[in-house]
């Protein structure tokens, strides 16, 4: 899926949403915990609740990987079973990846031959041979680590260089842009960071960004929007537990569906004010 066919689905969903199935064993409503595989049977419901209301849906692997075997098994589910039912979706891993090139050519093939994902999350501190590898793969993008929503992201992400007075961000972002296209590379920009959006923009006019921490996070839509929207849109707005849990009962699926079609009201009031619909 190039840009201009994730464009296409966002005018035709009239959302940017995208939904992190940040699936905890923890936290999925009891009566699913005796099926024979309880993560992937919360992922069906949510998927098959929102799938019209949102662009894309986000798979934290830590919440997989914590299962061991069975949760790569549900993982390996979820991905296909939206592949079959749902093809329209945009689907990434967010794996935060990044090492030595031959071992993030495993991983790209982990993620885009065996997984069929369309993104991995990456992230750039090893350099250009260590994100190179995930760009081979025709269709596929990378989405580069910019500007985190935690709070250690002032550890380093705004340290300055003396002498080109480029914020640590700023130059992952202008160095980063000869790896990769508009079509393959887009950036990860917290909400919560929302005040450094515009300029953001100023050095990635065109690329998309990927952006979380909007609901339980407390990000405001409003201002990822208002800062950060191009001529093609160029969000995708993560939501995961204000919407996935947003009940615990039986009727998790139908609240869910309500938590993301009051973020869809949003993003399409937005897109309406910015003439994209």
């Amino acid at each position: 899926m190039n840009k201009e066919q994730l464009f296409e689905q966002i005018k035709a969903k009239r959302s940017f949403l995208c939904i992190g199935l940040d699936t905890d064993i923890l936290k999925i409503p009891a009566h699913l915990k005796d099926t024979s595989d309880p993560i992937f049977a919360f992922n069906k419901e949510i998927v098959d609740a929102t799938h019209d209301l949102c662009v894309a849906y986000k798979p934290n692997l830590a919440f997989y990987e914590s299962q061991g075997v069975a949760g790569w098994v549900a993982l390996e589910k979820t991905v296909n079973y939206i592949r079959e039912k749902y093809p329209e979706q945009f689907i990434i891993a967010d794996a935060k990846r990044g090492d030595i090139g031959n071992t993030s050519n495993l991983y790209a093939r982990a993620f885009f031959d065996h997984m069929d994902f369309d993104a991995v999350t990456v992230a750039p501190y090893m350099g250009e041979d260590s994100v190179k590898p995930f760009m081979t793969y025709l269709d596929r993008w990378v989405i580069l680590l910019a500007l985190t929503s935690n709070k250690g992201a002032f550890d380093f992400q705004f340290l300055k260089d003396e002498k080109s007075g480029d914020q640590l961000f700023e130059s992952v972002l202008k160095t980063s842009q000869n790896w990769g296209t508009t079509d393959n590379l887009m950036y990860v920009v917290g909400a919560t960071k929302a005040e450094n959006l515009e300029g953001i923009r100023e050095i990635a006019p065109d690329h998309f960004l990927l952006v979380p921490g909007v609901g339980a996070q407390g990000g405001s839509l409003q201002e990822v929007a208002k800062y950060g929207m191009n001529e093609h849109c160029g969000l995708l707005v993560n939501s995961s537990r204000a919407i996935i849990y947003a009940s615990a009962e039986e009727n998790f699926a139908a609240k869910a569906r309500e938590a993301a079609m009051d973020v869809q009201v949003d993003m399409e009031e937005l897109l309406l004010e910015a003439d994209l619909l």
